[in-house]
């Protein structure tokens, strides 16, 4: 049975582990694979709480069953249920599993009423069942029949047992034939995005838990070619969630027991994904620091790499670095390259072509990301009209007009600036923390040094370390060249002369723009 996600990462339940694992080899023969079986226990700390209840959700043509498992030893005394977990904590509850179960399936089925067409509900066998696979019940309660109990003393053949629970809630539903493959896909549609949802960049760690990013279409699909190949190269614009996914991989693979190491160029990138990313197996790194970080965790070799940047790493010495720390080495380790798609149209300057060729050489499968998630409609257009870069398409919804405003020198870019943070902070209600300007030159040098005092109190200058606590309470500052890999919801550039004037600086006015999440102020100087 396919499992999605693919892995059943971040759990401290070794019961829910073996459930995975038994489902997993379930229906393993079928060919087509139409039986699906969706793994909610990271979303239990999510706002679509009804979701987060549910343990797994078989659905196949057979119908849709909620399975709910109940780890550690399980008894019921006078319609008390206790709940008692390997370290002999003790947990009380009236409800039992089979009504918890019950309820979890009611409020899916509501929530799917209320967004799929009457005539997939319609063909909708649903059901549910138990699993309790470190103890037997030993008898059978007012609450549930035994067909709908998988226990420790039966847990021979998990297969055989689903089976008999989707016979027996066939028998109790005059629909009998199959859910047809279009409902079946619609319904497949709507579910995988509410069970596999994954933490935002910009959350904190340990916060913000509520605020959930869905996965786009393309993103899916590369989780999916993730697990079915050993090497990938993954190839999007500015904007498509190569960062996003990169750690979410790291989730998945260190969930499967393996040391990871997340690689990037920029150390600035480094620190911001290690205050914001406390993954057990996973070590963040720089090419340089990789054998140092690898002896530091007492690494050998790591199991698998994840590069980030990767157009700024695209040498075949860098690769040279990262071999000998790979189980398996570059030919035939596990790792997934993330890189620039415009990086093959000069914006970075000259690359590597052999090291790129060297890395598809190796049978690494292709997967290009080209919907764009960070940047509004209006941004995304903007860039693609100044620099040409593929941007991937859509964008993350309308947003405000890009601002632009040409200037004749320093000091009036400075009284421009003055009134677009004025703006920014005062009319549009932004917090300073969700503005940082970026600026070709330092900011001794920049329009920003001859702000008066009291707007420049208001800033701070950031550096690789800062990058453990952005954004910052006030508004930031940073060259542009150090900002790659990061965002924020406004971007003010400054000090950048226009295109048309200076074509040399592309990558720079590609890169500046496209960190901008929801409104981006451009104040040009000669």
């Amino acid at each position: 049975m396919r499992m999605i996600p693919d892995s059943p990462y971040s759990t401290r339940s070794n019961a829910e582990k073996a459930v995975f694992d038994d489902l997993r080899m379930a229906f393993s023969a079928n060919t087509e694979n139409d039986f699906i079986c969706f793994h909610s226990l990271n979303l239990t700390r999510h706002a679509y709480k009804r979701f987060g209840e549910i343990d797994f959700l078989i659905c196949s043509p057979f119908g849709l069953y909620v399975i709910e498992v109940k780890g550690g030893r399980v008894a019921c005394h006078e319609g008390i249920w206790q709940y008692t977990d390997r370290k002999g904590n003790i947990d009380i509850s009236r409800e039992g599993p089979f009504k918890q179960a019950e309820t979890a399936l009611h409020g899916l089925m509501t929530k799917l009423k209320e967004r799929l067409p009457s005539t997939v509900i319609s063909e909708m066998v649903v059901g549910y069942g138990v699993i309790s696979p470190d103890c037997e019940l030993g008898c059978v309660g007012a609450e549930w029949d035994p067909q709908v109990l998988f226990d420790k003393g039966s847990r021979k053949n998990i297969q055989s047992w689903l089976e008999s629970l989707f016979t027996y809630w066939r028998k109790k539903d005059p629909k009998q034939g199959k859910i047809s493959p279009d409902s079946l896909k619609l319904l497949r549609q709507f579910l995988r995005p509410n069970f596999e949802a994954v933490v935002p960049l910009y959350a904190q760690a340990g916060a913000v838990y509520d605020v959930i990013d869905r996965l786009t279409e393309d993103q899916m699909f590369l989780v999916d070619i993730v697990a079915a190949n050993t090497r990938v190269l993954c190839s999007g614009g500015a904007g498509t969630g190569k960062t996003f996914l990169a750690v979410e991989l790291a989730r998945r693979w260190t969930g499967e027991g393996l040391n990871v190491a997340l690689i990037c160029r920029s150390p600035w990138l480094k620190h911001f994904l290690q205050s914001k990313f406390s993954i057990v197996g996973l070590t963040v790194t720089t090419v340089a620091g990789m054998k140092a970080a690898a002896s530091r965790q007492d690494i050998g070799k790591f199991g698998a790499l994840i590069i980030d940047e990767g157009q700024d790493l695209l040498y075949m010495d860098n690769l040279d670095t990262m071999d000998p720390l790979l189980k398996g080495g570059i030919n035939e380790g596990q790792w997934c390259f993330f890189h620039d798609v415009n990086n093959q149209s000069g914006f970075f300057g000259a690359h590597d072509n052999e090291a790129l060729e060297y890395l598809k050489s190796l049978g690494a499968a292709n997967v290009p990301l080209s919907t764009n998630c960070r940047n509004t409609r209006i941004i995304l257009d903007k860039i693609k009209m100044l620099t040409g870069a593929d941007m991937g398409v859509r964008g993350a919804g309308e947003g405000p007009e890009v601002r632009e405003t040409y200037t004749e020198g320093i000091e009036k870019s400075a009284l421009v600036l003055k009134s677009e943070i004025d703006s920014l902070v005062g009319k549009d209600g932004l917090a300073p923390s969700q503005i940082t300007i970026l600026s070709l030159v330092e900011f001794k040098d920049s329009p920003a040094a001859m702000l008066p005092a009291r707007a420049r109190e208001q800033i701070t200058v950031l550096d690789e370390y800062a990058m453990q606590s952005f954004p910052p309470a006030k508004i930031s500052f940073s060259l542009i060249k150090n900002f790659k890999g990061l965002e924020n919801e406004a971007i003010i550039v400054v000090g950048l002369p226009r295109l048309s004037d200076k074509p040399d600086l592309r990558a720079e006015h590609y890169v500046a723009m496209s960190r901008a999440k929801a409104l981006l102020s451009i104040i040009y100087m000669p």
